[in-house]
């Protein structure tokens, strides 16, 4: 099971991360209780090693900021959030990392991996970073197939469970695995990988 543990903030979330055998973890670089500036991201991303995928997340600015972003800080993955159009992944396809799609189960969405140019999807709830969890029995219905993550609510303990129901490829967390808003609890981010791979 792959899991990507997101919104670190500092360099004990980073080696607790790695510690604890994340595939890949999340920066978050727009508007969010997690935000952090290009200058720490890209010093905490020097300190992960290359077996573990780094990714840029953002929302609400262009693709070429995303991709102005993504480069200054030097991640392997830029995750565009929200309701991008395949232009945006098409005008990023060139640059030198991974994209990812994270979107929202709505009644249109395409739910297949690479069906906007991207290697990974995230299919996360309606609120994103809100830890609310959602209705994935909806997954059922409409499936994604390829790479694609979950996300949305989970938590060390309900992951086990989610992963039961929605078959995922990975699994994605940030509200979970914090003690409060925006700060992450290190005993919960190992809880929360030791239980994804439990199934």
């Amino acid at each position: 099971m792959f899991v990507k543990l997101c919104g670190l903030r500092t360099e004990s979330d980073v080696a607790v991360a790695v510690e604890a055998g994340a595939d890949a973890v999340g920066f978050v670089l727009t508007t969010s209780p997690r935000q952090i500036d290009a200058d720490l991201a890209r010093s905490l991303v020097a300190a992960v090693p290359s077996s573990v995928l780094t990714v840029a997340v953002v929302r609400g600015i262009s693709a070429a900021e995303a991709g102005e972003l993504a480069l200054k800080t030097g991640v392997r993955a830029l995750q565009l959030h929200g309701d991008y159009p395949k232009d945006a992944f098409d005008e990023l396809a060139e640059l030198p990392f991974q994209l990812v799609r994270a979107t929202a189960l709505g009644p249109g969405t395409d739910v297949r991996t690479g069906a906007f140019g991207e290697e990974l999807l995230l299919i996360d709830s309606p609120v994103a970073g809100s830890g609310e969890q959602w209705d994935i029995t909806r997954l059922k219905a409409n499936p994604p197939t390829g790479k694609w993550v979950l996300a949305g609510g989970l938590a060390p303990e309900t992951v086990v469970e989610a992963i039961s129901v929605a078959q995922p490829w990975g699994v994605d967390v940030s509200s979970g695995i914090e003690s409060s808003r925006g700060v992450k609890d290190h005993g919960r981010m190992r809880e929360f990988v030791t239980a994804a791979r439990l199934p």
